[in-house]
């Protein structure tokens, strides 16, 4: 009887989260400029499973779906598990509850390349509408890769050194940016868009592009979770223990930035998400890391999922068309 209650303890807040990740879900696709009932939604998705031809105006509202509001709702959904998970993973690595994944600077990277490129007048093709979020994510990793090299003494890489490299390099990218937004004022509405953040970019390309990278980065977070556990310690511990610090502290380092630096480059500069949800998550699902690196995943997918239907359903009020 103690150990089914135990079990029924541990799942209980999955089950939780998942029933409000799928009423996050419904509500993301169903709720926007045009409002799509519960039944109409059904319908369209029983259509699709057994293949048959829609009449008007489900065939409008199926176009809807499919093209815009499903792209837009995997986006945000693949957002808020790099974020929720990439903190976590950034809070344990370093060992402050005030820890983010923009911590050491990947989202100053990220905006300084975005703005670089909304310099050039780039052609109106595929390529030209991916330049934005291949620059941002190039930023990105050019940043990790710059803090990484200047924090390290040798061979270890002290977490002051590295704290200290993000925040100044952080700043002279946020500098840089704000010089550049000055000097190129047609761009600065469409600059400052993209550093507020959302998910403006349409169709399925952006989700297949962010996918690959977040797969790997999320990956290889859920597989470090017992090494965090064990940071926790202390390095000396940890290194007493077995564990090759050093190895993994940058293992996990680059892991938490490719997911951060795939998520920035195409969504923007989304905050809340990386600071808060391993926190709510702790309390929720216990206090390890190993158990706070696939919970925050899934809720902060579950959140930014809530904050677009929020969006949304504000532009319904204020009859913003824009909001499909």
């Amino acid at each position: 009887m103690y150990r089914a209650t135990a079990i029924d303890m541990k799942i209980r807040p999955y089950l939780y989260t998942l029933f409000f990740l799928l009423l996050a879900i419904m509500l993301s696709i169903a709720v926007g400029s045009v409002v799509i009932s519960t039944g109409d939604l059904v319908r369209i998705l029983a259509g699709w499973l057994n293949r048959l031809p829609f009449s008007e105006p489900l065939k409008t509202f199926a176009f809807i779906i499919a093209a815009i509001r499903l792209p837009r709702t995997a986006l945000i959904l693949l957002t808020g598990a790099a974020l929720g998970g990439s903190g976590a993973a950034y809070q344990g690595l370093f060992r402050n509850p005030l820890a983010d994944p923009y911590l050491i600077g990947v989202a100053s990277g990220a905006g300084l390349g975005a703005i670089l490129a909304m310099t050039i007048k780039w052609p109106y093709s595929f390529w030209g509408l991916m330049a934005i979020p291949a620059a941002a994510f190039l930023g990105a990793l050019l940043t990790v890769f710059l803090v990484y090299s200047l924090a390290r003494v040798g061979k270890t890489i002290p977490t002051t050194n590295l704290i200290l490299a993000g925040v100044a390099f952080g700043s002279f990218a946020t500098a840089l940016m704000t010089f550049l937004m000055l000097r190129s004022t047609g761009e600065l509405h469409r600059a400052i868009a993209w550093l507020s953040g959302g998910a403006s970019q349409a169709g399925w390309e952006p989700v297949l592009a962010m996918l690959p990278f977040l797969a790997i980065g999320l990956g290889l977070l859920l597989l470090s979770g017992h090494a965090l556990n064990l940071l926790q310690f202390g390095d000396d511990q940890a290194q007493q223990m077995g564990l090759p610090v050093t190895r993994v502290r940058t293992l996990i380092l680059l892991a938490a930035s490719l997911a951060t630096a795939a998520a920035v480059s195409f969504t923007g500069i989304i905050g809340f998400i990386g600071l808060i949800v391993p926190h709510v998550m702790r309390l929720w699902f216990g206090r390890t890391t190993a158990g706070c690196c696939h919970s925050p995943s899934l809720a902060g997918l579950e959140r930014c999922c809530w904050q677009t239907f929020w969006l949304a359903w504000s532009c319904l009020r204020r009859n913003c068309r824009w909001a499909l």
